[in-house]
């Protein structure tokens, strides 16, 4: 695996050149998801049975989001890859969605259920979760425990690295806070991008591992 400094190099050569749509598509989603949360609002004045139809409504909402999230964490993927890089790609888990949105329901689940315990097993559970999203892109056959466990195979003995990795970024985070969240339209492409590159020399060591 590479160092912290070295990913972050290698996000932003992907990105020299591709900024506009690497922040455009950062800016779309979060509009998107944003207006998601916005319609709960119109069901919590009136009658009795409101707040049940405003909890429903969030429900369905963040169901219908999970594939454009997991779109916008491959997108990143393509700048590494240098593949096509139309900003359609960011619907792409709709293609899928039954697919997509259920094994994404489930890290969710799994990942809330560990919290319950203590913080810190969700936590380590939500990085040896973490490249699901990924391998569902890489391997159209893999889907629900069968891709989460891939996760947890490639993860072993990796989560601190990744960890660190976020913590490296936590000085942009709070700067992005200070320009009232206009910041993240940059730093998500690059925070997801050097990401992807960590995912890249995670999946050639693990593909190595597996022909051994």
């Amino acid at each position: 695996m590479d160092s912290n400094s070295n990913y972050k190099n290698r996000a932003l050569a992907s990105l020299r050149g591709k900024w506009d749509k690497a922040a455009l598509v950062a800016f779309l989603y979060s509009i998107i998801a944003s207006f998601t949360n916005s319609p709960s609002y119109l069901f919590s004045f009136g009658a009795s049975g409101e707040t049940h139809w405003a909890s429903w409504w969030s429900l369905l909402l963040y169901l219908a989001i999970l594939p454009l999230g997991w779109g916008l964490w491959v997108y990143y993927l393509y700048f590494v890859r240098n593949e096509y890089l139309g900003m359609e790609r960011l619907f792409d888990g709709y293609r899928a969605f039954k697919r997509i949105m259920l094994t994404k329901l489930l890290v969710a689940v799994y990942t809330f259920l560990w919290a319950l315990l203590l913080i810190i097993p969700g936590i380590i559970k939500f990085y040896s979760y973490s490249m699901t999203d990924y391998i569902l892109r890489d391997d159209p056959m893999l889907e629900y425990d069968a891709a989460i466990r891939r996760s947890m195979e490639m993860m072993e003995g990796h989560k601190m690295d990744l960890f660190g990795l976020h913590l490296s970024f936590i000085g942009w985070f709070f700067l992005s806070l200070l320009t009232c969240g206009l910041g993240f339209i940059l730093l998500i492409p690059y925070f997801l991008t050097a990401q992807a590159h960590f995912y890249e020399d995670l999946k050639a060591e693990y593909d190595q591992r597996s022909t051994i």
